[in-house]
């Protein structure tokens, strides 16, 4: 499906400013909402929503359908009438420019506990209705998630394989007992989630009244502790202990020797065959009431999957494996019509992928940091794109594009030729680089262009957003208020106007 010329702001929630640790769904999102139509933007890219696990990683998360709940607004939940003014007035002194995931959720968990015992008192019928409206709509995988983090809770944390066998297999008398012991938690759990999508809901509402349209991202692969292979082992790759026969992760290359190993347990395609691949219909069709464009993580995968040995450690003794990409999404755009997409298909981009991806008319992603090196052939510069992609200066795996910039103009370890040439290519001296990168993605013929906040700041690295291979440090940077400043505004809006977006 074919998007309309356009522009936008790639933004994660966590990074909004808030007095509450970490950006939420509350008033600075709606503020974000009006700097967006102020500037003409017609698109706000955010990451992952779905529950974080370990790692704090939006790519990590103990569900596919379940929101992230540490996103819910306190201040929202006064407006709901499920806390007092005086429930969150003395926040904790949380740091301004990064999200201290421990301090934070260890406050939003204690405020939403108090939220729940309050929405369990309530005389508001329509509130109450409005919620069981929710978990009848969304039961399909409400009811195993709520007991799946019932259960992890009171197992301490435990992953679901470490759990006792008849918990673990799922064996109906120990569900049956589940539910009745952890009844109260599962209750609260459905109801963190009833709020997640409320204000997620009232959110992109305020989007779509003001001409903006919200994009979620899609991981491929799922968590091995997460609920979806808890309660769907068949759909997956697994043994008859239901440890993983194979494993994600992507071969050795000039880059990592031994390849990187992911660790996901990997799709039994051949099952899901056989059910027309319901679960994955399921998950689009849930995502599509949450975004009005989805952006799918690491498409390749949809071709060919590199499948490694489930005990091993390291990525080296996997094979490929084919992936009947094709005929799911001929099943998916039969099911629920053209879906509006962006494809990640960056990396190894093989005859196979360009297919899949043309023959659906998908857009994909061009990197205006990856445009520098190699020859005039190189995809990734400006005058090879066609309209049907996304360019982007940079991403949430990237360095900003001062970080990108000052890191080649170093005198030791840099790379002065990509330096030079990327000023030659551009006509800039280097001064405003940040600028130059957002000019050429508006002014390119790429029907979408998408620049990460960051860069429209003009932050150097200490704002990057994710390293890959590392385990620290990542998803924590937040905007300050009062960060964007009207002459951003200004010049934003009219780069927007002078390219038609």
């Amino acid at each position: 499906m074919l998007l309309p010329r356009a522009s936008g702001i790639l933004l994660h929630p966590t990074s909004l400013p808030s007095p509450f640790g970490i950006g939420d769904f509350g008033g600075k999102a709606f503020e974000f909402v009006d700097f967006l139509k102020n500037t003409d933007q017609r698109h706000w890219q955010m990451l992952p929503l779905n529950q974080t696990g370990y790692g704090d990683s939006p790519y990590s998360s103990f569900s596919a359908f379940a929101g992230n709940i540490y996103l819910i607004s306190p201040e929202k939940l006064v407006e709901h009438g499920v806390l007092s003014d005086e429930d969150i007035q003395n926040p904790p002194e949380f740091p301004a420019d990064r999200v201290d995931y421990g301090a934070a959720i260890d406050y939003k968990l204690g405020i939403l506990r108090s939220a729940f015992d309050n929405f369990k008192n309530t005389s508001d019928e329509a509130v109450a209705a409005e919620f069981h409206k929710f978990c009848d709509e969304n039961g399909f995988w409400l009811e195993d998630y709520a007991l799946f983090r019932a259960l992890k809770l009171a197992l301490d944390h435990r992953p679901w394989w470490e759990w006792d066998e008849p918990l673990t297999k799922r064996e109906p008398e120990a569900i049956i007992a589940a539910r009745k012991e952890h009844d109260d938690e599962i209750f609260a759990q459905k109801f963190y989630q009833f709020e997640f999508f409320r204000q997620l809901g009232a959110l992109k509402a305020h989007a779509n009244e003001n001409g903006v349209t919200l994009i979620g991202d899609m991981a491929i692969y799922i968590s091995r502790d997460s609920a979806d292979i808890w309660c769907n082992p068949a759909e997956f790759k697994l043994n008859d202990d239901l440890s993983p026969t194979v494993v994600s992760g992507v071969p050795p290359d000039a880059f990592s020797p031994t390849g990187q190993l992911w660790g996901n347990p990997i799709y039994d395609w051949d099952r899901m065959r056989t059910n027309g691949y319901r679960w994955w219909i399921t998950r689009f069709a849930a995502m599509l009431r949450m975004f009005d464009v989805i952006r799918i993580d690491h498409f390749i995968g949809f071709t060919r999957a590199w499948e490694v040995p489930g005990g091993d450690r390291t990525a080296e003794k996997g094979q490929w494996a084919d992936v009947p990409g094709k005929e799911l999404f001929t099943l998916l755009q039969r099911a629920l019509g053209d879906i509006p997409m962006i494809v990640e298909d960056l990396g190894e981009v093989t005859a196979e992928v360009e297919e899949l991806r043309d023959s659906f008319e998908l857009p994909g992603m061009k990197i205006l940091q990856f445009a520098f090196g190699g020859g005039s052939d190189n995809i990734h510069r400006p005058h090879n794109y066609d309209r049907n992609c996304v360019v982007y200066t940079g991403t949430h795996d990237s360095d900003t594009v001062r970080g990108w910039y000052k890191a080649r103009t170093r005198k030791k370890g840099g790379n002065p030729e990509e330096a030079d040439f990327c000023r030659r290519y551009l006509q800039t001296d280097g001064k405003e680089i940040h600028w130059d990168f957002i000019r050429a993605a508006l002014a390119s013929v790429a029907n979408t262009a998408i620049i990460p906040l960051q860069d429209v700041l003009g932050l150097d690295n200490r704002a990057r957003m994710n390293i890959p291979a590392t385990n620290e440090g990542n998803w924590q940077w937040r905007a300050k208020d009062g960060q964007i400043r009207p002459e951003m505004v200004d010049r934003l809006r009219e780069l927007t106007e002078l390219y038609g977006r």
